[in-house]
């Protein structure tokens, strides 16, 4: 019996010994394994930081781009002063392209621009049967205009955002937005690109700085934009005369100064206050050849809006009120003519004025249902010759103008609708005219008398669909 018990003694101490070599054994190799599971850890974390970089790099290093696409369907109808004839077109089909572009490489500096394409169904129209007159391609108007499937430039501009003596400042330059502005962006189913959509509406050319002032009044800044609506350069290889040299011709170059303030914004109440003075504004000089009139320099013109915007009525008193949108907005316009040059008919000063309400308030169906109104005086006059209303700018109306519309989501933002129906009904001859002879005011009667083929009323119903990603 003891030696039963003596050999199993010597045979637990023996498998006590094999065992604690297998312990400590198993021991190190799980401390190799931890060892290299640390430094594969850190060799994965330096390989995350730098495909992290590598993808913020190419997230910074590449142009993004969006696709703005809409199909529309207009019925234009033009009434005549002297009653002769209506004029109308009720089935005219056009497709808009924008290619939005963006580039951010840093916080505070960023690239933004757009390529535009506007064309009806179809060959131009002025090459089937007359040569266009060429105004139709004015860069004013080019992107806005039904012209052909050419790609052309409407927006380019780099943008600064420095912070500078405690304060936020912008700084810009190039092809800058003038289209789409505050208060008309509604109907267009936008954003505001600018703050003067009463008074500039527009493709515009030019430089712009503001200030944050927002902690004095909430939301505000103080912007000057500088802006050239027209060079006075000879054209290149011109046999008469060097490259690019000022040219002695009617025309001088036409550049713009404006003040913008935002008087307030807290989110709900945004007001907008801005004066400009345009210098050498241009016009048809209808007297020296009517036979063949030609553009020239008539003189400067200021103009001048307050804008105020509500969005949302009263504090949560219905979910109705909170999404309705409601605005009003004043604005001024005063030539300044020289070497007594007839501006809109006249050589002395002659001032105009505007008022521009409207509504937009949502609907059982999800979309959004607006109405709108302005009226222009006698001599009222701003430059918004590329308004998207194919009957012409009915901000630039010397009278009345009703507008409805009912714009839709389909498919959320991606793919939308709008119904939408512009009355305009002149008061005076020249709405749609520059600052020369052919901006000459004259009542419907008049006209009517002088044999003027003058538009008296206008109306353009358009069904558009939009797509955009």
């Amino acid at each position: 019996m003891n030696k039963i018990v003596l050999s199993l003694a010597v045979s637990g101490a023996l498998l006590s010994n094999v065992y604690a070599d297998d312990v400590a054994d198993l021991k190190a190799q799980v401390e190799a394994l931890t060892q290299k599971v640390k430094k594969l850890e850190k060799k994965q974390k330096r390989n995350s930081k730098k495909i992290s970089k590598v993808r913020e790099h190419d997230a910074n290093d590449n142009i993004k781009f969006d696709v703005d696409f809409r199909t529309a369907y207009d019925n234009i109808q033009y009434k005549m002063a002297d009653g002769s004839r209506d004029n109308d077109n009720d089935g005219l089909y056009s497709m808009r392209l924008w290619l939005n572009m963006g580039y951010k490489p840093t916080d505070t500096m960023m690239f933004k621009g757009q390529l535009a394409v506007h064309k009806a169904f179809g060959a131009k129209y002025s090459t089937s049967t007359t040569p266009s007159n060429n105004f139709d391609s004015f860069d004013w108007v080019v992107s806005e205009n039904l012209t052909d499937g050419t790609v052309r430039l409407r927006e380019a501009y780099w943008l600064w955002t420095p912070t500078a003596l405690g304060r936020g400042w912008t700084l810009s330059m190039g092809r800058r937005p003038a289209t789409n502005g505050f208060l008309i962006n509604h109907r267009d189913d936008d954003k505001a690109k600018s703050p003067i959509g009463h008074i500039i509406n527009m493709e515009f050319d030019g430089i712009s700085a503001s200030m944050k002032t927002g902690d004095i009044i909430e939301g505000s800044y103080l912007k000057v934009c500088l802006g050239r609506g027209l060079s006075d350069a000879s054209a290149r290889f011109n046999m008469s005369e060097p490259d690019y040299i000022t040219s002695d011709n009617m025309l001088h170059n036409m550049d713009l100064l404006g003040v913008i303030a935002k008087v307030y914004d807290d989110g709900q109440y945004t007001a907008f206050a801005k004066y400009y003075r345009a210098f050498d504004v241009i016009g048809m000089d209808m007297t020296t050849n009517p036979a063949a009139p030609a553009l020239a320099t008539y003189g400067d013109v200021d103009g001048a809006a307050l804008s105020l915007q509500v969005s949302g009525i009263g504090d949560e008193i219905s979910d109705f009120l909170d999404d309705t949108t409601v605005f009003a907005s004043f604005a001024w316009s005063n030539t300044l003519p020289k070497d007594d040059q007839a501006m809109l008919g006249s050589t002395d000063k002659e001032s105009g004025t505007s008022i521009y309400v409207g509504a937009q308030m949502p609907n059982m169906t999800g979309g959004k249902f607006g109405i709108e109104y302005n009226h222009g005086s006698k001599y009222w006059r701003p430059f918004t010759y590329a308004e998207d209303t194919m009957a012409g700018s009915k901000m630039a109306v010397r009278g009345d103008a009703y507008e409805a519309y009912w714009t839709q989501p389909i498919i959320d933002k991606i793919f939308t609708m709008q119904i939408r129906y512009t009355y305009m009904d002149y008061d005076y001859t020249g709405s749609q005219a520059f600052f020369g002879d052919a901006g000459t005011p004259m009542t419907m009667a008049d006209a009517k008398v002088a044999g003027v083929d003058a538009v008296d009323t206008a109306q353009d119903l358009r069904v558009y669909f939009r797509y955009r990603y």
